[in-house]
């Protein structure tokens, strides 16, 4: 029998049996090498930064988004409409040749007639007739047009006449003028100094007076209208022109044309 050696090493494989112990009781689980957890800090502040600059950053940033949104919706959706009650002011341009009709609606003695005189010197248009209007207590001035296209005109004369309104309507087409004045108690525009001035005459001009459903004038002696064609007085039976000569109606389309 070989005697066993001190120092000599055991043969690498061969089995030896040891005292069973605490480790040989382990459940086997294929799991091979030590396996080991090294705990690490736990930075609680750090998270919370980092989730707070996050919150900051997209907060940011869904306002920038917001607000680019609605300037594009400013810049480029339709612009709203404005109340177009707004009347446009017309360019003031005096015309001349635009026929005028004078009307007084007030008790100022021979103011029609006065200004009628300034139109007329003064080139601010071109009189066709001037009188009373139906009635003398009309309050507001103004100066009245039937054609669009008169608009400017009337601007000009109302601005010669110290700034008095101006209005369209058809309410006056039966005098054919193209602008119609009409006096009120507000007017302080000239001509107020001339009325006086003819109202202080020892024989005062006597204003014209115009029917205003006609627009012919009417005699202040016999209150019969006027032809405007041939100056005679029409007969109100027939509504035709009275002859001065034989005192009969006449057809005016027996009369000769001028």
């Amino acid at each position: 029998m070989a005697q066993k050696n001190e120092g000599t090493s055991t043969p690498r494989g061969a089995r030896q049996d040891y005292p069973e112990d605490r480790f040989d009781r382990i459940p086997r689980s294929g799991r091979v090498g030590a396996h080991r957890i090294t705990a690490r800090p736990r930075y609680v502040w750090q998270y919370l930064v980092a989730a707070l600059l996050g919150f900051a950053l997209l907060t940011t940033v869904g306002i920038a988004i917001v607000s680019g949104l609605g300037n594009v919706g400013k810049f480029t959706g339709d612009r709203p409409a404005t109340t177009s009650n707004a009347p446009s002011t017309p360019d003031a341009v005096l015309d001349p040749t635009a026929t005028v009709a004078v009307l007084n609606g007030t008790e100022i003695p021979n103011l029609a007639a006065a200004l009628d005189q300034l139109i007329t010197q003064q080139q601010w248009g071109t009189i066709l007739f001037s009188g009373s209007a139906a009635a003398s207590d009309v309050q507001i001035s103004a100066v009245f047009y039937s054609d669009s296209a008169d608009e400017s005109a009337a601007a000009g004369l109302a601005a010669e006449l110290g700034g008095i309104s101006t209005y369209q309507t058809e309410e006056y087409q039966q005098y054919g003028a193209r602008l119609i004045v009409l006096l009120g108690g507000d007017y302080a525009g000239p001509g107020l100094d001339e009325a006086q001035a003819l109202t202080g005459g020892s024989a005062p001009a006597e204003e014209v007076q115009i029917d205003p459903e006609t627009g012919y004038q009417i005699d202040p002696t016999t209150g019969q209208l006027i032809d405007p064609a041939t100056g005679w007085l029409i007969d109100p039976d027939t509504g035709w022109p009275v002859d001065p000569e034989t005192g009969a109606p006449v057809d005016p389309a027996t009369l000769p044309a001028e």
